[in-house]
């Protein structure tokens, strides 16, 4: 899949990775980039078109569909984190959103579009993931349940698109320096660098992105005796 020349939309466009994501394929020379945000008004990239969606709005996304009719790529990447785990007494609610945001909205969006990408020819689905997909600490407890949702889904389309020609890419990485993990004390890449590797896979026919080293040794780690995501053993 080639970006030059395509139709790209990059869902949550107007900060972080979804921003980087976007500034990336028009320098790769997409024929049209739709930077899609809640607020379209807050989105300021120079040759792309700002375009209003909420992933969880119905609306937006049939809106959507009608304004890209010659849509080839999607780019699921606008999602939530609410920083907790899994045994608190707001669980429940976080959870309910994060889902809503990082599993129902692409899993919407993909629908919505699949006819469309099909239309043109296949394109490609991205669906912007994370190494959190696959493991789980005491703040990422319902981040990473809706994160591995995604991926679950991301297969799935693979699946079920493979037939009409969509390429499916799950894209994985891990902690990025954006406005969601100001408060994370750890080692970050930048965005630029993220999207760079994403789009190096699309184009290179990859299914899978693995976008820096904490998203490669957590993936080669599967084949460990004692797997990355089953923690530190107990005492």
């Amino acid at each position: 899949m080639n970006l030059k020349d395509s139709v790209v939309l990059v869902t949550g466009a107007n900060r972080g990775l979804g921003k980087a994501l976007a500034e990336a394929a028009v320098k790769a020379g997409a024929r049209k980039v739709y930077a899609a945000a809640r607020k379209p008004e807050t989105v300021d990239i120079a040759g792309a078109t700002p375009i209003k969606l909420d992933v969880t709005n119905a609306a937006d996304i049939a809106a959507a569909v009608q304004a890209i009719p010659d849509l080839t790529v999607l780019i699921n990447n606008a999602g939530i984190h609410v920083v907790g785990g899994v045994i608190r007494a707001d669980a429940t609610e976080a959870a309910r959103a994060e889902l809503e945001a990082n599993f129902f909205g692409p899993l919407a969006l993909s629908n919505a579009f699949a006819p469309v990408l099909g239309r043109n020819g296949g394109g490609a689905i991205i669906n912007i993931l994370s190494a959190l997909s696959w493991a789980s600490f005491p703040t990422t407890g319902t981040y990473s349940a809706s994160k591995a949702a995604a991926w679950a889904l991301t297969n799935g389309l693979r699946g079920e698109l493979a037939a009409q020609n969509t390429q499916v890419v799950g894209a994985h990485m891990g902690y990025m320096d954006t406005d969601m993990t100001a408060g994370v004390d750890a080692p970050k890449s930048k965005p630029a660098d993220i999207a760079s590797a994403i789009f190096t896979a699309l184009e290179a026919g990859a299914d899978e992105a693995l976008t820096d080293d904490v998203s490669k040794q957590v993936r080669a780690s599967f084949a460990a005796p004692r797997a990355f995501y089953l923690g530190a053993p107990r005492a």
